[in-house]
C-alpha cells in the first residue's frame, strides 16, 4: 500500500469554500437581471462599506465596498476582500479585488477581477457586449480568452438591494436570477426566494430583518437585509458568515483562527475492513440532506434506498478502446487546458512508445503521483499552472490528469466526493476515464487505478459541478455496513 500524505484527504473542502466565498463574494457585483435603476440606491451605495467575514465566531476576513461617480452616466465600482485561513494550522491570506464600470442603471459594462493566495494567482479582465462576457483570464504565465454567453443583458448589484424590497414579494414568493461569477467562469440561474420578515440574534442584538433564501448548486445561502435593503447578515452551510460592521471592528480580524478543514470531516459509523482494496463491493447507509439531489446510482455505485453499494470496477484490456465522447469529456477549457502544448508535449513524452489507453492512463496515473509535491492550493484547480509548479492538492492533481489525458484522445472528468482516512471521511476529488464504454475510477493522489472501495462519489463533470457537495458539509452520514 502506498504511503498517503493525509493533508489531501481534506482538501476538495477548500475548492468549494473559495468558490462559495468567490460566489457570494461576486454576485453582489456581476449580473442580475431585475430593474436596478433607482438613484437613490446609487446614492446609497456611494457609502463605503464593510462586511466582516467569520468562521467558527471568529473574525478572519472582511469585504469593502465602494461605489464612486465616473464618467455622465456611468458608477465604478471598487470592492476588496481579505481573509486569512488556517489549513493544517499554517496560515494562508487569500485576496480578492474588483474594480468595475457600471452604466447609472447598474448594468455591468466592463471589469477587472484579480485572485491571489500563496502558490496561486489569476486575474480576468473582461467587457460586456449585449448578452456577451468577453474576458481575458490569466493564471500564471498563460492568458486565455474566452466569451461567456448569457441570457440575459448583465446587471450589477451591490450589497444594497432594495430592489428586491420593492417588488411587493410576499413570503413564499420566488425569483429566478441568472448571474455570472469571474472566478469559476461560468453564468448559471440562481432562485431567490423571501422567506419574510425573521427574528434574528445578530452579535447580542435582536433584530428583525428580511430574509431571502437563495439555492447555488443545491447550497442554500441565506441573507437578511434591513428595510433601507443594505445586506446585515449573510451565511451558508460551508461554515461562513458575513456580517456588516463598522470598519474598525470588521478589519480587526483573527490573525490564526480555527483549523478550518478538521471542522468538516464526515464521522464513520461502522468499522472499515482492514483491507479495502482486496474487496469487490462495500455497502455503506447514507444520511443525507434534505432537498437536495445527487445522481448516486450510476457507473460503479448503486443505490437502494438509503443503502449505496460501490462495486470494484474489472479493468478492460490493453487493448481498450477509449471512447469517443461525449464531447465535454473530451474539451480544453479554461482551467482544464488539454490543448495547450505544453501539456500536449509532456503527455506525449510521459505516454511513450505506447498507443493503449488503459496503458496511457497507467503512467499517466503513476506519473501524476510522483510529481506533484502535495500541499494546499486556495484557488480554481488549473492545469496548466499545476505542470509548472508541480504543487497542489487532490484538486490540482485531478485537474492536470484530466487535461494530460484528453489531449491523448481519452474522455475523462472530475469526480468529487468523499473517501476514508483514519477513522472519518474527508471531500475528496479524483478522475474517471471512459475505455470500452466504461467509466472506470482513479485517484493520482493515492496511486490507485481503479480508485478503492471508500470512494464515495456524489459529483462528476467540471469544477463548477463538483462545487455541488458543499450541500453536504456538516449534513452527510456514512455508515460502513460491511
Amino acid at each position: 500500500m502506498q504511503i498517503i500524505n493525509p493533508k489531501i484527504f481534506r482538501i476538495t473542502v477548500i475548492l468549494i469554500w473559495v468558490v462559495l466565498f468567490g460566489a457570494l463574494l461576486n454576485r453582489d457585483y456581476f449580473v442580475r437581471t431585475l430593474e436596478i435603476g433607482e438613484q437613490e440606491a446609487l446614492e446609497r451605495g456611494r457609502q463605503e462599506s464593510f462586511l466582516a467575514i467569520y468562521f467558527k465566531d471568529e473574525r478572519i476576513g472582511y469585504v469593502k465596498h465602494r461605489l464612486v461617480p465616473g464618467a455622465p452616466g456611468q458608477v465604478e465600482l471598487r470592492q476588496e476582500a481579505f481573509m486569512v485561513l488556517n489549513i493544517l494550522d499554517d496560515s494562508y491570506p487569500v485576496d480578492l479585488r474588483v474594480r468595475a464600470r457600471l452604466t447609472d442603471r447598474f448594468l455591468l459594462q466592463d471589469f477587472n477581477f484579480h485572485f491571489t493566495s500563496p502558490f496561486y494567482r489569476m486575474s480576468a479582465q473582461g467587457e460586456v457586449r449585449g448578452r456577451e462576457v468577453r474576458l481575458a483570464l490569466t493564471t500564471g504565465k498563460e492568458t486565455i480568452d474566452e466569451v461567456i454567453r448569457l441570457d440575459q443583458p448583465p446587471y450589477l448589484a451591490t450589497n444594497q438591494r432594495a430592489f428586491l424590497l420593492r417588488h411587493d414579494l410576499k413570503e413564499g414568493d420566488k425569483i429566478r436570477v441568472p448571474y455570472f461569477d469571474p472566478l469559476s467562469l461560468s453564468g448559471k440561474d440562481t432562485v431567490v426566494e423571501y422567506r419574510g420578515l425573521d427574528k434574528i440574534l445578530i452579535q447580542g442584538r435582536v433584530r428583525t430583518l428580511h430574509r431571502f433564501e437563495e439555492n447555488y448548486s443545491g447550497i442554500r445561502i441565506n441573507s437578511w437585509l434591513d428595510d433601507s435593503g443594505r445586506v446585515v447578515k449573510e451565511e451558508s452551510p460551508a461554515g461562513f458568515v458575513f456580517i456588516a460592521e463598522p470598519e474598525f471592528k470588521a478589519t480587526d480580524i483573527t490573525v490564526k483562527g480555527r483549523e478550518i478543514l478538521s471542522s468538516v470531516s464526515v464521522r464513520a459509523e461502522g468499522a472499515m475492513p482492514e483491507d479495502p482494496e482486496r474487496l469487490s463491493a462495500m455497502r455503506y447507509r447514507l444520511a443525507l440532506p434534505e432537498g437536495v439531489v445527487f445522481e448516486l446510482d450510476q457507473d460503479r455505485q448503486s443505490l437502494t434506498n438509503d443503502i449505496l453499494t460501490v462495486s470494484r470496477e474489472t479493468l478492460p484490456a490493453n487493448d481498450g478502446t477509449a471512447c469517443t465522447g461525449p464531447e465535454e469529456e473530451l474539451a480544453s477549457t479554461p482551467y482544464i487546458q488539454a490543448s495547450n502544448q505544453m501539456i500536449r508535449d509532456r503527455a506525449a513524452a510521459i505516454a511513450g512508445d505506447t498507443d493503449r489507453p488503459m496503458e496511457m492512463v497507467r503512467r499517466l496515473t503513476g506519473w501524476v503521483y510522483d510529481n506533484l509535491e502535495k500541499r494546499p492550493v486556495l484557488g480554481i484547480p488549473d492545469a496548466r499552472t499545476t505542470l509548472e509548479t508541480r504543487i497542489g492538492d487532490c484538486n490540482e492533481h485531478a485537474a492536470l490528469f484530466a487535461a494530460l489525458a484528453r489531449s491523448l484522445g481519452i474522455p475523462t472528468r472530475l469526480a468529487a466526493g468523499v473517501t476514508f482516512h483514519e477513522g472519518a471521511f474527508y471531500y475528496h476529488a479524483w478522475n474517471e476515464v471512459c475505455i470500452d464504454d466504461q467509466w472506470i475510477s482513479l485517484d493520482t493522489t493515492k496511486n490507485q487505478l481503479p480508485a478503492d472501495l471508500t470512494h464515495l462519489k456524489f459529483a462528476s463533470g467540471e469544477i463548477r459541478e463538483l462545487v455541488k457537495i458543499g450541500a453536504l458539509i456538516g449534513k452527510l452520514g456514512v455508515e460502513i455496513l460491511e
